[in-house]
Formats: structure tokens, sequence, C-alpha cells
């Protein structure tokens, strides 16, 4: 990347200063977001507004870390570390890091609201990432203290499987900026690629027709549920598309759909599916409500 010059920045963030990080928001995201980071020997803050979500939250990495060390993937005294990292909070002060993460609903107005309020509480030096998978990283800018700070840092879930992160660049971010979060990403043992912001990125964006133009197949009555996701299945895709929004959640990925239909002022090739927009309606969320496409409730 291209050297910024110093005025150009209100801030200077120092190379390899990142020690700590807070992670807001604990759901699935957020929870598997502090674990990639307390597995790389980070000091992770979890917060999260509920003490329930902090709950379940303590409770799933628990189960996660006894599975590795049942796999022996790690040892007992390594689990005891790797959780000794991760300080759960729901008090919005103790929010103080080098890098804040946010992993909360997919609105721009509430990342921008949050950002600020944190704002307040840390230096100007402290780095904002949003995990949005598709928000523009640029409007969120818009109304940000010192925009250039403000990256994009997109895990994919489940976040301490999925190596790929992207790092987006908005265009106030800075070099500086964007390097740092390229380097957490590999200490974390994370692949990224830098990309520039634009809408659904670049993995959402090519992954769309994944899922709209099998659910149109469906609408068209050309083959079933079923049938699609074998045959992609068949042909070399982990999951097929139907399972794989199950996974990720109904409603997250008719988000995404919404937001780049939006975003490309409504092209046809982006419109959401009914199908979809039905089930999220009715609840039918994927396996976090228990049935989508699938039934994953016990008979």
């Amino acid at each position: 990347m291209e050297a910024l010059e110093k005025s150009s920045l209100p801030f200077i963030i120092q190379k390899g200063m990142i020690n700590n990080i807070c992670v807001i928001g604990a759901g699935t995201m957020g929870s598997g977001i502090a674990l990639v980071a307390a597995q790389s020997s980070i000091v992770t803050t979890l917060f999260d507004v509920k003490e329930a979500m902090l709950d379940k939250a303590s409770a799933g990495i628990q189960n996660s870390l006894n599975f590795l060390v049942e796999k022996q993937k790690i040892s007992p005294q390594q689990a005891i570390d790797i959780l000794n990292n991760i300080h759960f909070t729901s008090n919005i002060n103790h929010c103080k890091a080098s890098v804040i993460i946010e992993a909360i609903v997919e609105q721009v107005a509430a990342k921008v609201e949050l950002f600020n309020q944190l704002a307040t509480i840390n230096t100007p030096q402290s780095i904002f990432a949003s995990n949005t998978s598709s928000l523009s990283i640029s409007d969120i800018q818009l109304s940000i203290t010192n925009p250039e700070r403000v990256v994009g840092m997109h895990f994919f879930n489940p976040a301490p499987i999925m190596k790929l992160v992207e790092v987006v660049k908005g265009q106030q971010t800075s070099d500086v900026v964007a390097q740092e979060i390229y380097d957490l990403c590999i200490a974390m043992k994370k692949t990224p690629v830098l990309c520039k912001d634009a809408p659904g990125f670049i993995v959402n964006r090519v992954a769309r027709h994944y899922y709209l133009e099998a659910m149109k197949l469906v609408e068209q009555g050309v083959a079933s549920i079923e049938e699609i996701d074998a045959i992609m299945e068949a042909t070399g895709f982990k999951m097929g598309p139907f399972k794989l929004m199950d996974l990720i959640g109904l409603d997250i990925n008719l988000s995404v759909s919404q937001s780049l239909y939006n975003a490309f002022e409504k092209a046809e090739r982006f419109r959401p599916s009914p199908i979809q927009i039905n089930k999220v309606l009715k609840g039918e969320l994927g396996k976090k409500s228990g049935k989508g496409f699938y039934n994953y409730t016990s008979v």
C-alpha cells in the first residue's frame, strides 16, 4: 500500500500496536470472532447489552473449547488460557481497545450511533472495524469522528472455522488502518483479502446468484430444494445453496439480497426471492430457529 503523509491523518497508529480488541455483540458472529482472537492470545472484551446473550456466548465458547480438547487439538490448560483471554461485559465503559469490532444489527444508523458512542471513551487511535456483510463502509464513515479509522472486517460464519476475512477499505479509510487490520487477520490465523468498498464487497456480490438462481429454479418448478442441493454438492460445492442459507440464517441472507437490490437501483438480477421473504415472515430462519428450507427439530 502507498504510504500516507502524516498530515492526512488526525491520529497516528504505530505498526504492531494492536494488543487488545473489543467485540460488540455476543451473537453467533460476535462470540465466534471473540473466540478467534482469544485463540491467538489476544486480550479480548466481548460486550452485549443483554446478560443472557453473554451467558449464552460464554457457554458456547466453553463448549467449543471442550470439543477441541476432546479432539486433542488443544490441551486442557490451553482451553483455560483461551477462556481467560476473554472478558465478558454488559458495561459499555469497559469497551476500550486498540480495535473495536462491531457485530450488531445490519443498520447503518445503529453502527454509526455505536461507533460515535465508543469514540467518547476510546482514544482517536482506536480502530473501528465493522463486520457488516454488505453495508457501505463509506456510508458508515460519513458521520463518524475520525472516519479514517473506520474499516470493514467481514468474517464468515462460523468465524472460528472459516479462514477468509474481507478487509474493506472505505473512501476515507487510511492505508495505515487497512494494513493494520490486514496484519491483525494474519495474526488471528485468517486469510485476509483487501477490497474497496462496493455493494456486497467480493464474496456476497459473486455468491448472490448462487442463492437467487437456486430459488428461481424452485419457483419455476424446474427442480426441488433437495435436488438442487444434491447436484451442487455432487459437482464439488461443500454445501448446496439451501443448506448454506439455512446455516447462515435466512433473515441475514435476505438482508444482504435486499441491500444489493437497493444498491443496484432495484436491478432485476438482485431481486429478493418471494420464497425466502415468506419464510422469514413466518420465522423460519434456518438452523437457528429449527426450520428453514429444511426441518431441524427432532421428531
